[in-house]
């Protein structure tokens, strides 16, 4: 099953709760062109886009958070040949910082 981007998950998500385009973005306060951009992925949404969204489409903030930090990652390491070793060198840091974080 192929993984869905996700500008495709935020737009599945709408399309479920049937809201039309112009709705969301009107409670989002941004231009209907802007949110089809973000479905469309040539745009990216903000975190406080996602976290409304969540509570719009009904929808753990958590998957929607994961689906946008993982989307930004991605778009920094696209193309770069040692993106799998940065991935496991950051997790190694992150897990520190949050260890010494207390988290």
């Amino acid at each position: 099953m192929p993984i869905k981007s996700l500008g495709e998950m935020l737009r599945s998500l709408r399309e479920r709760q049937g809201l039309l385009l112009r709705e969301v973005a009107a409670i989002l306060a941004i231009d209907p062109s802007l949110l089809s951009k973000i479905e469309r992925g040539t745009k990216n949404p903000t975190r406080e886009h996602i976290l409304k969204m969540a509570r719009i489409y009904d929808c753990k903030e958590k998957d929607l958070l994961v689906a946008f930090l993982s989307n930004m990652v991605v778009n920094v390491l696209d193309n770069e040949e040692f993106a799998n070793d940065a991935i496991i060198e950051a997790k190694k840091k992150i897990n520190a910082l949050q260890k010494r974080k207390g988290k």
